[in-house]
Protein backbone atom coordinates (compact mmCIF):
# COMPACT_ATOMS: atom_id res chain seq x y z
CA UNK A 1 0.00 0.00 0.00
CA UNK A 2 1.13 3.48 -1.00
CA UNK A 3 2.59 5.73 1.91
CA UNK A 4 0.78 8.99 2.03
CA UNK A 5 3.15 11.73 1.98
CA UNK A 6 1.33 13.79 4.44
CA UNK A 7 1.67 12.96 7.98
CA UNK A 8 -1.16 11.37 9.60
CA UNK A 9 -2.65 13.39 12.23
CA UNK A 10 -4.15 10.25 14.09
CA UNK A 11 -2.54 9.21 17.25
CA UNK A 12 -0.69 6.65 15.75
CA UNK A 13 0.82 9.50 13.50
CA UNK A 14 2.66 11.43 16.46
CA UNK A 15 5.11 8.77 16.90
CA UNK A 16 8.60 9.52 15.84
CA UNK A 17 9.24 7.41 13.43
CA UNK A 18 12.89 4.92 13.15
CA UNK A 19 14.44 7.11 10.78
CA UNK A 20 13.94 10.10 12.77
CA UNK A 21 15.97 8.73 15.29
CA UNK A 22 18.82 7.33 12.96
CA UNK A 23 19.21 10.66 11.54
CA UNK A 24 19.59 12.39 15.16
CA UNK A 25 22.55 10.27 15.76
CA UNK A 26 24.08 13.13 13.06
CA UNK A 27 23.67 15.61 15.97
CA UNK A 28 25.13 13.49 18.86
CA UNK A 29 28.21 13.94 16.80
CA UNK A 30 27.41 17.04 15.95
CA UNK A 31 26.96 18.55 19.72
CA UNK A 32 30.42 16.43 20.95
CA UNK A 33 32.08 18.96 18.30
CA UNK A 34 30.56 21.88 19.33
CA UNK A 35 31.49 21.02 23.41
CA UNK A 36 35.05 20.47 22.48
CA UNK A 37 34.92 23.48 20.37
CA UNK A 38 34.41 25.12 22.86
CA UNK A 39 36.16 23.89 25.70
CA UNK A 40 39.60 24.40 23.31
CA UNK A 41 38.35 28.49 22.77
CA UNK A 42 37.32 29.40 26.61
CA UNK A 43 37.89 33.32 25.76
CA UNK A 44 34.84 36.07 24.37
CA UNK A 45 35.94 34.98 21.06
CA UNK A 46 35.49 31.48 21.16
CA UNK A 47 32.09 31.53 22.79
CA UNK A 48 31.22 33.81 20.30
CA UNK A 49 32.20 31.86 17.46
CA UNK A 50 30.75 28.39 18.90
CA UNK A 51 27.44 30.61 19.55
CA UNK A 52 27.27 30.97 15.81
CA UNK A 53 27.60 27.57 14.87
CA UNK A 54 25.57 26.14 17.74
CA UNK A 55 22.45 28.52 16.31
CA UNK A 56 23.03 27.18 12.95
CA UNK A 57 23.48 23.50 14.11
CA UNK A 58 19.84 24.00 15.90
CA UNK A 59 18.16 25.70 13.09
CA UNK A 60 19.48 22.52 10.63
CA UNK A 61 18.22 20.26 12.72
CA UNK A 62 14.60 22.04 13.52
CA UNK A 63 13.81 22.95 9.79
CA UNK A 64 14.02 18.93 9.30
CA UNK A 65 11.92 18.23 12.47
CA UNK A 66 9.29 20.67 11.38
CA UNK A 67 9.18 18.96 7.50
CA UNK A 68 8.96 15.48 9.17
CA UNK A 69 6.08 17.04 11.30
CA UNK A 70 4.39 18.15 7.96
CA UNK A 71 4.93 14.82 6.07
CA UNK A 72 5.39 11.35 6.42
CA UNK A 73 9.19 10.67 7.34
CA UNK A 74 8.69 7.23 6.22
CA UNK A 75 7.53 7.76 2.81
CA UNK A 76 10.12 6.97 0.17
CA UNK A 77 10.75 10.61 -0.57
CA UNK A 78 11.65 11.40 2.56
CA UNK A 79 13.70 8.56 3.67
CA UNK A 80 15.74 9.36 0.59
CA UNK A 81 15.65 13.09 1.36
CA UNK A 82 16.37 12.38 5.07
CA UNK A 83 19.52 10.59 4.34
CA UNK A 84 20.84 13.45 2.11
CA UNK A 85 20.28 15.41 4.59
CA UNK A 86 22.15 13.11 7.21
CA UNK A 87 25.10 13.51 4.21
CA UNK A 88 25.12 17.17 4.67
CA UNK A 89 24.97 17.24 8.61
CA UNK A 90 27.74 14.65 8.94
CA UNK A 91 30.24 17.34 6.44
CA UNK A 92 28.74 19.78 8.73
CA UNK A 93 29.55 18.33 11.65
CA UNK A 94 33.34 17.42 10.42
CA UNK A 95 33.99 20.84 10.00
CA UNK A 96 32.85 22.79 13.00
CA UNK A 97 36.78 22.74 14.39
CA UNK A 98 38.03 24.89 11.68
CA UNK A 99 34.56 26.24 10.33
CA UNK A 100 36.38 29.55 10.93
CA UNK A 101 39.16 28.45 8.86
CA UNK A 102 39.84 26.05 6.33
CA UNK A 103 37.14 24.22 6.23
CA UNK A 104 34.91 26.95 6.30
CA UNK A 105 33.14 26.56 2.84
CA UNK A 106 32.76 22.56 3.72
CA UNK A 107 30.60 23.84 7.39
CA UNK A 108 28.34 26.56 4.91
CA UNK A 109 28.52 24.10 2.15
CA UNK A 110 27.32 21.28 4.36
CA UNK A 111 24.83 23.47 6.22
CA UNK A 112 23.17 25.06 2.88
CA UNK A 113 22.64 20.92 1.33
CA UNK A 114 20.90 20.41 4.62
CA UNK A 115 18.72 23.57 4.53
CA UNK A 116 18.28 24.29 0.86
CA UNK A 117 18.22 20.65 -0.43
CA UNK A 118 15.73 19.39 1.81
CA UNK A 119 13.15 22.04 1.29
CA UNK A 120 13.25 21.95 -2.39
CA UNK A 121 12.61 18.01 -1.73
CA UNK A 122 9.81 19.19 0.35
CA UNK A 123 8.45 21.78 -1.57
CA UNK A 124 8.22 18.93 -4.64
CA UNK A 125 6.71 16.24 -2.40
CA UNK A 126 4.27 18.45 -1.48
CA UNK A 127 2.93 19.54 -4.77
CA UNK A 128 -0.53 19.67 -4.24
CA UNK A 129 -1.07 20.27 -0.91
CA UNK A 130 -1.94 23.29 0.94
CA UNK A 131 1.45 22.90 2.78
CA UNK A 132 3.53 23.89 -0.86
CA UNK A 133 3.23 27.64 -0.87
CA UNK A 134 4.53 26.96 3.08
CA UNK A 135 7.64 25.52 2.01
CA UNK A 136 7.85 27.83 -0.99
CA UNK A 137 8.22 30.91 1.28
CA UNK A 138 10.34 28.85 3.40
CA UNK A 139 12.47 28.11 0.47
CA UNK A 140 13.35 31.67 -1.15
CA UNK A 141 14.53 33.11 2.05
CA UNK A 142 16.89 30.31 3.20
CA UNK A 143 17.97 30.52 -0.92
CA UNK A 144 19.05 34.24 0.26
CA UNK A 145 20.78 33.47 2.99
CA UNK A 146 22.67 30.65 1.51
CA UNK A 147 23.86 33.56 -0.40
CA UNK A 148 25.50 35.03 2.73
CA UNK A 149 27.05 31.53 4.25
CA UNK A 150 28.65 30.63 1.25
CA UNK A 151 30.19 34.37 0.57
CA UNK A 152 31.45 34.64 4.09
CA UNK A 153 32.79 31.32 3.25
CA UNK A 154 34.47 32.57 0.58
CA UNK A 155 35.45 35.49 2.14
CA UNK A 156 36.97 34.17 5.62
CA UNK A 157 38.12 36.79 8.29
CA UNK A 158 35.77 39.38 10.18
CA UNK A 159 33.76 39.53 7.14
CA UNK A 160 32.68 35.93 7.26
CA UNK A 161 31.89 36.58 11.23
CA UNK A 162 29.40 38.93 10.02
CA UNK A 163 28.54 37.39 6.87
CA UNK A 164 27.50 34.76 8.87
CA UNK A 165 25.66 36.57 11.16
CA UNK A 166 23.68 38.18 8.74
CA UNK A 167 22.61 35.11 7.40
CA UNK A 168 21.88 33.59 10.82
CA UNK A 169 19.64 37.04 11.46
CA UNK A 170 17.86 36.31 7.88
CA UNK A 171 17.13 32.67 9.03
CA UNK A 172 16.08 33.16 12.43
CA UNK A 173 13.72 36.98 11.81
CA UNK A 174 11.77 34.42 8.71
CA UNK A 175 9.53 32.52 10.59
CA UNK A 176 8.87 35.54 13.32
CA UNK A 177 7.82 37.72 10.44
CA UNK A 178 5.92 35.26 8.77
CA UNK A 179 8.38 34.78 5.76
CA UNK A 180 7.47 37.86 3.65
CA UNK A 181 7.63 36.53 -0.04
CA UNK A 182 6.90 38.71 -2.64
CA UNK A 183 3.31 37.68 -4.81
CA UNK A 184 2.40 35.28 -1.71
CA UNK A 185 0.22 37.11 1.44
CA UNK A 186 2.48 36.81 4.40
CA UNK A 187 2.62 33.51 6.08
CA UNK A 188 0.36 32.75 9.80
CA UNK A 189 1.39 30.12 12.32
CA UNK A 190 -2.49 28.84 11.96
CA UNK A 191 -1.28 28.10 8.51
CA UNK A 192 1.30 25.63 10.27
CA UNK A 193 -0.95 22.94 11.10
CA UNK A 194 1.54 21.13 12.78
CA UNK A 195 1.37 17.70 15.02
CA UNK A 196 1.86 19.17 18.69
CA UNK A 197 2.97 16.18 20.49
CA UNK A 198 5.35 15.42 17.44
CA UNK A 199 6.97 18.34 17.58
CA UNK A 200 7.25 18.44 21.64
CA UNK A 201 8.75 14.61 21.52
CA UNK A 202 11.09 15.13 18.70
CA UNK A 203 12.67 18.42 21.17
CA UNK A 204 12.15 16.16 23.81
CA UNK A 205 14.30 13.83 22.57
CA UNK A 206 17.07 16.32 21.53
CA UNK A 207 17.39 17.56 25.29
CA UNK A 208 18.13 13.87 26.08
CA UNK A 209 20.87 14.03 23.18
CA UNK A 210 22.55 17.09 24.68
CA UNK A 211 22.46 15.24 27.97
CA UNK A 212 24.11 12.10 26.57
CA UNK A 213 26.40 14.14 25.22
CA UNK A 214 27.37 15.60 28.82
CA UNK A 215 26.75 11.99 30.21
CA UNK A 216 29.74 10.89 27.65
CA UNK A 217 31.82 13.69 28.13
CA UNK A 218 31.96 13.56 31.59
CA UNK A 219 33.23 9.61 31.31
CA UNK A 220 35.60 10.21 29.08
CA UNK A 221 37.18 12.63 31.00
CA UNK A 222 37.47 10.57 33.81
CA UNK A 223 38.63 7.65 31.70
CA UNK A 224 41.26 10.26 30.59
CA UNK A 225 42.96 11.23 33.86
CA UNK A 226 44.13 9.30 37.15
CA UNK A 227 40.92 7.70 39.05
CA UNK A 228 41.95 9.70 42.57
CA UNK A 229 39.46 10.73 44.76
CA UNK A 230 39.13 14.64 43.45
CA UNK A 231 38.63 13.37 40.27
CA UNK A 232 36.03 10.87 41.00
CA UNK A 233 34.10 12.56 43.16
CA UNK A 234 33.25 15.27 40.45
CA UNK A 235 32.43 12.39 38.19
CA UNK A 236 30.11 12.10 40.56
CA UNK A 237 29.07 15.73 40.62
CA UNK A 238 28.70 16.20 37.43
CA UNK A 239 26.57 13.09 36.67
CA UNK A 240 23.96 14.38 39.46
CA UNK A 241 23.62 17.57 37.67
CA UNK A 242 22.95 15.95 34.42
CA UNK A 243 20.46 13.86 36.17
CA UNK A 244 18.94 16.92 37.83
CA UNK A 245 18.68 19.06 34.51
CA UNK A 246 16.71 16.11 33.05
CA UNK A 247 14.65 16.11 36.58
CA UNK A 248 13.42 19.62 35.95
CA UNK A 249 12.71 19.06 32.15
CA UNK A 250 10.62 15.96 31.90
CA UNK A 251 9.97 15.28 35.89
CA UNK A 252 6.38 17.05 34.96
CA UNK A 253 7.16 19.91 32.48
CA UNK A 254 7.43 17.97 29.27
CA UNK A 255 4.38 15.76 29.37
CA UNK A 256 2.31 19.05 30.50
CA UNK A 257 3.93 21.40 28.00
CA UNK A 258 2.89 17.92 24.96
CA UNK A 259 -0.61 17.77 25.96
CA UNK A 260 -0.94 22.06 25.96
CA UNK A 261 0.40 22.05 22.17
CA UNK A 262 -1.52 18.93 21.45
CA UNK A 263 -4.52 20.58 22.76
CA UNK A 264 -3.87 24.15 21.55
CA UNK A 265 -5.83 25.82 18.89
CA UNK A 266 -2.86 27.28 17.86
CA UNK A 267 -0.08 24.90 17.93
CA UNK A 268 2.09 26.32 14.93
CA UNK A 269 2.65 29.27 17.39
CA UNK A 270 3.51 27.34 20.49
CA UNK A 271 5.63 25.37 18.38
CA UNK A 272 7.50 28.29 16.89
CA UNK A 273 7.99 30.15 19.94
CA UNK A 274 8.20 27.02 22.72
CA UNK A 275 9.92 24.43 20.88
CA UNK A 276 11.94 26.23 17.82
CA UNK A 277 13.08 29.73 19.79
CA UNK A 278 13.19 29.34 23.48
CA UNK A 279 14.55 25.83 23.53
CA UNK A 280 17.93 27.33 22.59
CA UNK A 281 19.10 28.80 25.54
CA UNK A 282 18.18 25.44 27.17
CA UNK A 283 20.46 23.09 24.96
CA UNK A 284 23.19 25.62 25.00
CA UNK A 285 22.99 25.45 29.07
CA UNK A 286 23.60 21.67 29.00
CA UNK A 287 26.28 21.71 26.57
CA UNK A 288 28.03 24.82 28.53
CA UNK A 289 27.37 22.78 31.82
CA UNK A 290 28.67 19.70 30.06
CA UNK A 291 32.66 21.85 29.81
CA UNK A 292 32.04 23.29 33.07
CA UNK A 293 31.87 19.19 34.12
CA UNK A 294 34.77 18.40 32.12
CA UNK A 295 37.06 21.35 33.62
CA UNK A 296 36.55 20.39 37.00
CA UNK A 297 36.83 16.55 36.71
CA UNK A 298 39.98 17.39 35.20
CA UNK A 299 40.90 20.14 38.14
CA UNK A 300 38.71 19.17 40.96
CA UNK A 301 41.07 21.23 43.51
CA UNK A 302 43.16 24.46 43.69
CA UNK A 303 41.99 27.45 42.47
CA UNK A 304 38.72 28.07 40.47
CA UNK A 305 39.50 29.99 37.37
CA UNK A 306 36.87 32.39 35.42
CA UNK A 307 36.36 29.87 33.17
CA UNK A 308 35.19 26.94 35.50
CA UNK A 309 33.18 29.20 37.57
CA UNK A 310 31.12 30.42 34.54
CA UNK A 311 30.43 27.32 32.73
CA UNK A 312 29.80 25.38 35.79
CA UNK A 313 27.68 28.16 37.11
CA UNK A 314 26.30 29.78 34.11
CA UNK A 315 25.09 26.78 32.00
CA UNK A 316 22.60 25.54 34.64
CA UNK A 317 22.12 29.34 34.90
CA UNK A 318 21.07 29.53 31.09
CA UNK A 319 19.24 26.23 31.37
CA UNK A 320 16.90 27.93 33.86
CA UNK A 321 16.46 30.87 32.39
CA UNK A 322 15.30 28.75 28.92
CA UNK A 323 12.70 26.48 31.28
CA UNK A 324 11.25 29.78 32.92
CA UNK A 325 10.67 31.11 29.51
CA UNK A 326 9.39 27.74 28.47
CA UNK A 327 6.65 27.59 30.79
CA UNK A 328 5.58 31.41 29.81
CA UNK A 329 5.33 30.15 26.15
CA UNK A 330 3.13 27.32 27.20
CA UNK A 331 1.73 27.86 30.55
CA UNK A 332 1.59 31.85 30.77
CA UNK A 333 3.54 32.18 34.05
CA UNK A 334 7.29 32.15 35.39
CA UNK A 335 7.91 30.26 38.16
CA UNK A 336 9.47 31.57 41.18
CA UNK A 337 11.77 29.01 41.61
CA UNK A 338 13.34 29.30 38.76
CA UNK A 339 14.30 32.97 39.38
CA UNK A 340 15.79 31.96 42.54
CA UNK A 341 18.00 29.48 41.44
CA UNK A 342 19.40 31.63 38.72
CA UNK A 343 19.92 34.17 41.61
CA UNK A 344 21.48 31.79 43.55
CA UNK A 345 23.92 30.35 40.92
CA UNK A 346 24.69 33.89 40.40
CA UNK A 347 25.46 34.90 44.30
CA UNK A 348 27.88 31.47 43.90
CA UNK A 349 30.22 33.52 41.83
CA UNK A 350 30.84 34.89 44.96
CA UNK A 351 31.70 31.37 46.43
CA UNK A 352 34.38 31.08 43.56
CA UNK A 353 36.93 33.43 44.64
CA UNK A 354 37.76 31.22 47.40
CA UNK A 355 36.48 27.72 47.06
CA UNK A 356 37.66 25.17 44.66
CA UNK A 357 35.80 23.77 41.39
CA UNK A 358 34.65 20.88 43.22
CA UNK A 359 32.67 22.45 45.86
CA UNK A 360 31.53 25.23 43.33
CA UNK A 361 30.38 22.44 41.38
CA UNK A 362 28.78 20.65 43.87
CA UNK A 363 26.54 24.11 45.08
CA UNK A 364 26.11 24.54 41.26
CA UNK A 365 24.67 20.98 41.43
CA UNK A 366 22.63 20.84 44.59
CA UNK A 367 20.65 24.35 43.50
CA UNK A 368 19.35 22.62 40.19
CA UNK A 369 17.84 19.73 42.56
CA UNK A 370 16.56 21.93 44.80
CA UNK A 371 14.74 23.33 41.92
CA UNK A 372 13.94 19.87 41.06
CA UNK A 373 12.23 18.78 44.46
CA UNK A 374 10.30 22.10 44.64
CA UNK A 375 8.73 21.18 41.68
CA UNK A 376 7.94 17.91 43.05
CA UNK A 377 6.97 18.96 46.18
CA UNK A 378 4.48 21.62 44.94
CA UNK A 379 3.14 19.16 42.11
CA UNK A 380 1.77 16.56 44.91
CA UNK A 381 0.26 19.45 47.16
CA UNK A 382 -1.61 20.52 44.30
CA UNK A 383 -2.71 17.30 43.90
CA UNK A 384 -3.76 16.89 47.22
CA UNK A 385 -5.33 19.66 47.49
CA UNK A 386 -7.23 18.97 43.73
Amino acid sequence: MAIEILRSRSNVGGRVAPIELFFDLVYVFAITQLSHLLLKHLDLQGVGLTLILALAVWWAWMYTAWSTNYLQPDHPGMRFTLVGVMVGGLVMAAALPDAFGEHALWFAGGYVMIQVGRTIAVTVLSRGTALQAVFIRVLVWLLLSAVLWIAGALVGGTAQVLLWLAALAVEYAAPAIGYPTPFMPRSVTTDWTIDGSHMAERCQLFVIIALGESVLVTGATLAGHDFNAGAVAAFVVSFLGSVALWWVYFDRTAEAAAEAIADSDDPGRLGRSAYTYIHIPMVLGIIVSAVGDELVIAHPGGHTSLATALTVLGGPALFLVGHAMFKRAVFGYVPVNRVAAVAALAALGLLALVAPPLVISTAGMLVVWAVAIWDSVLFRRLQVAA
